[in-house]
């Protein structure tokens, strides 16, 4: 629905692109407004493949939820900045195998709390909460937080194409230990981000700073240093349909494919 056919939700600013409304853009979602939909438009001039990588990164998504629930035993989630809801969200997949497990979202964006409210209203296992990421002491200590998520237990802790709109300054690498630092022996930091790994990236993040203001394409050097002294789970950090893929790549990965990386990792 266009801009002009309904109201924003109650403090959206509709004037300002949002990280969580541009990524529903590039999904084909519908909630959004123009001035997101211009800034996707600037991005698919330097990767029109960009609708293909955003679906690269739902499957890791469901691949890695699959695992953490499945064969590491994982019954709690951190999904930090997880965007707007969509089809198959972090509690849809641990719930399908584990309808036992806790699941809580964390953005800073608003219309990611009304559109989830709505979604989770008859969810008692899931929760939204608006808070931003970079602030782990804040985030630790949201009630919702503790209500869902037990600190003595494995916690699977997701920070899935998230990290790449997070600048130098603001110290990424030390916010993703500083939620590891919080959850116990046995628990799993999950990340995905944009990575440097083709020609056009120079041109693709220049491109996410001027009109968005965030999206930093790291190294696979620089993101593994997210992981710290974490024990990578087997593939490691590698392009998205590289992690444990459903069925086997024959082809050599386009640029769509090597836009990202991801893997997953145990503290131990």
């Amino acid at each position: 629905m266009a801009d002009q056919d309904r109201a924003a939700p109650t403090g959206i600013d509709v004037t300002k692109p949002s990280i969580a409304r541009a990524y529903d853009v590039v999904l084909g979602g519908k909630d959004n407004f123009e001035i997101d939909r211009a800034v996707v438009g600037e991005m698919l001039k330097i990767v029109p493949q960009l609708p293909e990588v955003a679906a690269y990164n739902r499957q890791i998504l469901k691949r890695g939820v699959r695992f953490l629930v499945e064969e590491a035993g994982i019954r709690q989630f951190m999904d930090l900045g997880s965007g707007l809801p969509t089809q198959e969200n972090t509690h849809q997949i641990a719930q399908a195998s584990a309808p036992e497990s806790r699941v809580v979202y964390v953005d800073n964006d608003p219309i990611v709390l009304a559109h989830g409210r709505a979604i989770l209203a008859e969810n008692d296992n899931t929760s939204v909460v608006t808070a931003d990421l970079r602030d782990p002491e804040t985030v630790l200590a949201n009630a919702e937080v503790n209500r869902l998520i037990d600190f003595s237990q494995p916690v699977g802790v997701l920070l899935v194409g998230i990290l790449h709109h997070l600048h130098d300054g603001e110290d990424p690498q030390g916010v993703a230990k500083a939620y590891m630092d919080a959850v116990p022996s046995g628990s799993y930091l999950f990340m995905t981000s944009f990575c440097a790994s083709f020609p056009e990236a120079a041109a693709l993040e220049e491109t996410y700073l001027s009109v968005l203001g965030t999206g930093r394409f790291r190294s696979l050097e620089e993101l593994q240093g997210f992981f710290g002294d974490l024990e990578m789970v087997p593939p490691g950090l590698v392009s998205l349909p590289e992690w444990r893929p459903d069925e086997p790549i024959v082809e050599e990965l386009t640029v769509a494919e090597r836009l990202m990386a991801g893997g997953i990792a145990r503290k131990r």
